[in-house]
């Protein structure tokens, strides 16, 4: 099968994270941090490498400032429903993820007050808008790095010193970008990162990562064993043990830290050009069949390796199997969990046919996908 659906999860993985999963699964095993014996301190020591390499990835000073969730849904749900409170205001915009945008909806039951600001129909952002959105109790700023839908990168850095010069929090859904564009927590003013494991970062299912900046009180949201203090019945303070309540995902935690070790040593240079230069290719020789419309800025320097198309008036859906059935490709099809999205770029009713390109794809995938999209083309 050809996969082009890197979006939704990353496949395959680096040998290495397959590798890690099943020696910690078969030969370590143990509860990291319930225990004394040999097996629990390697699994404690596996889970505390893994720290590290995503401290180098991103920048940040401290390790203990990690936090590990099932993934990037749990790390935003955390980020804002533990900051945002009563009277409060949060300023997103409308080519977020649900994931983004249930949360700050369902924080208007304890009066969260929210402003979404509306995109471009390419999906881009203008710094501007959000420095005027700004009010007197406007506490935090939510941006995507890039959309799910067309890729679009969206201007972290400009925004991030905005919400610095005025005081506010700057919390970044990286899940499209993580592993791929740099990201540097500190020269980008990023307060709160959240971050898929299984995406970019090239690690298993059920790994997500939420940084916390040193001084930012986030309020956790359950309340358990934690291997610490145990002796009181009251949540620990200390970082990240406040947030980690219960049996860590070890072998998925530890199959991360080989994926971060292989970008590390592959480089995001080589692993961003890889990507960039199919996309543009793709692109381009979408650009030639007529009946396909392409979503998004169009232009691989201002997007990430995601391309939503239509051909014609075709069901995305209907498109989608196609390329499955008959052709072996896997995309995916639809809303992609972000209608407000699609209702930015003008496909809420038809959806979109996402083409997500990693690492692994090749010319000849891409070529194969043109194929394709002209053979339905030519049915139709």
């Amino acid at each position: 099968m050809i996969y082009l659906d890197n979006a939704a999860t990353s496949y395959p993985k680096p040998e290495e994270v397959y590798e890690a999963v099943l020696h910690h699964m078969k030969h370590v095993g143990a509860n990291p941090g319930r225990s004394g014996h040999q097996l629990a301190l390697e699994a404690g020591r596996g889970i505390f490498g893994t720290r590290e390499l995503i401290a180098s990835l991103f920048n940040i000073d401290n390790p203990m400032q990690i936090i590990f969730t099932s993934n990037a849904t749990e790390a935003l749900n955390l980020a804002m429903k533990g900051v945002l409170k009563k009277g409060d205001h949060v300023i997103t915009s409308s080519m977020e993820h649900n994931s983004v945008l249930r949360p700050i909806k369902a924080l208007e039951d304890i009066g969260v007050e929210n402003t979404i600001i509306k995109c471009d129909s390419d999906g881009s952002l203008s710094p501007e808008d959000i420095k005027y959105a700004i009010k007197n109790n406007t506490k935090m700023v939510v941006l995507t790095n890039a959309s799910n839908v067309t890729g679009t990168i969206m201007p972290i850095k400009e925004v991030g010193k905005i919400t610095k010069e005025a005081g506010i929090l700057f919390l970044v859904d990286g899940a499209q970008t993580a592993g791929i564009y740099d990201i540097d927590v500190k020269q980008m003013n990023i307060d709160l990162l959240a971050l898929p494991g299984h995406k970019g970062l090239m690690g298993p299912q059920g790994t997500g990562i939420l940084y916390i900046r040193e001084g930012i009180d986030v309020m956790h949201f359950k309340e358990g064993g934690t291997g610490s203090k145990s002796e009181e019945l009251t949540q620990p303070d200390m970082l990240p043990d406040r947030y980690e309540s219960g049996t860590s995902n070890a072998p998925g935690i530890v199959g991360l830290g080989a994926g971060i070790e292989f970008i590390l040593k592959e480089g995001l240079d080589k692993i961003r050009n890889h990507e960039k230069q199919l996309t543009h290719y793709f692109i381009e020789e979408l650009k030639k069949i007529e009946m396909v419309k392409i979503y998004g800025p169009k232009d691989a320097e201002k997007q990430g390796a995601v391309i939503s198309i239509n051909i014609g008036d075709e069901d995305s859906s209907e498109i989608a199997f196609i390329l499955d059935k008959v052709f072996n490709i896997a995309v995916r099809s639809g809303l992609h969990c972000a209608p407000m999205a699609h209702r930015t770029i003008g496909s809420f009713e038809q959806g979109t046919v996402r083409f997500s390109i990693g690492y692994f794809n090749t010319k000849e995938d891409i070529d194969k996908a043109i194929e394709a999209i002209k053979n339905i083309c030519e049915q139709i």
